[in-house]
């Protein structure tokens, strides 16, 4: 009642309400034309960052006339073979358990704490990767975010966009 009364500038919900309105996006300018509406705001600000992040041709440097050692056939053999159980277990302990959490949550820390249950289903994606070249879809998504560079953004130039891999 004394919140409902008096308001409270440090609660939880004032601080909610305050960061949702902050972060709407109603209107947008492209070339001094307003652009209103979630799905033209939407497709605006993607085909923008996807315009700005394509890719261009850029000239490589070569490799050519370089003198690399060359592996024996037993050595190379090594890089095609399946991965072993042990190996994909080295890998996993050799991580640091409470960085690179996903957007699940989830950390090399939890991983390993639940190996016995999850090592199987590793072993049967890594084996998959092995046979096909190819990660599953969904595995390497990233979700853009677009924070704002200035106080009251007007353009797209305004913001910028981060990664959430």
């Amino acid at each position: 009642m004394n919140w409902v009364k008096e308001g409270d500038a440090n609660s939880k919900f004032f601080h909610m309400s305050s960061r949702q309105r902050r972060n709407i996006i109603d209107m947008i300018q492209v070339d001094g034309v307003p652009v209103e509406g979630v799905q033209n705001i939407r497709t605006t600000v993607f085909n923008h960052f996807a315009t700005l992040y394509r890719a261009s041709t850029v000239v490589q440097p070569g490799v050519e006339g370089l003198n690399f050692q060359k592996l024996s056939y037993s050595l190379a053999g090594n890089l095609v073979r399946p991965f072993t159980l042990e190996e994909v277990k080295q890998a996993v302990w050799d991580c640091d358990s409470f960085k690179s959490s996903g957007p699940d949550r989830i950390n090399f820390g939890f991983i390993k704490k639940i190996w016995q249950e999850l090592k199987d289903d590793f072993m049967r994606f890594l084996m998959e990767f092995h046979r096909n070249g190819k990660l599953s879809k969904g595995v390497n998504s990233t979700f853009i975010a677009v924070m704002p560079k200035v106080d009251s953004p007007q353009k797209l130039a305004d913001f910028r966009p981060i990664a959430l891999i």
